[in-house]
């Protein structure tokens, strides 16, 4: 770590705090040579692989976008939105792994958008998962109506 004031590289770490509801540590530093003090946070990195094999940061914006298409003319407001992109990140994180495979991340859109809004899920998942005729739609529907009906008999014996 480089002095911001003097860019020697010898530092001293006088204080250590986890910060942004744990994804990141805030650290008091000391510059041994010139005595002044200064912060750093560090915060994971996480690293998206895709399928060509090319790295790149992990984009809650484009997780964003990518609904947003799905949810095009959908009762969604941005905020709603912006959630599902950060519990897609916060699950990510969770996961522990610093580099998540591309399907990964589509995985982790599904379940939340499927709660969001189905139609929208619909959509989504037919480009993620490949739909290739009338009948993967139809499979879908069944199992997106097998499990509605599940939570409503669930609820209803509450």
């Amino acid at each position: 770590m480089h002095c911001p004031y003097c860019r020697n590289t010898d530092t001293r770490v006088l204080d250590s705090r986890v910060a942004d509801e744990g994804s990141a540590i805030r650290r008091r530093r000391q510059c041994q040579e010139c005595g002044k003090r200064f912060s750093t946070v560090e915060q994971m990195q996480l690293t998206v692989v895709k399928r060509s094999g090319t790295t790149e940061p992990f984009d809650r914006d484009k997780v964003v976008v990518g609904v947003r298409k799905a949810c095009k003319g959908r009762p969604v407001s941005e905020d709603d939105l912006k959630r599902i992109g950060q519990r897609v990140q916060d699950d990510l994180r969770e996961s522990g792994c610093a580099e998540v495979p591309a399907h990964e991340v589509g995985l982790a859109i599904l379940q939340p958008l499927k709660e969001l809004d189905s139609v929208a899920y619909l959509r989504f998942a037919s480009v993620y998962k490949q739909f290739e005729s009338p009948d993967d739609f139809v499979e879908e529907i069944a199992s997106l109506m097998s499990e509605n009906a599940d939570d409503e008999a669930q609820r209803l014996s509450t």
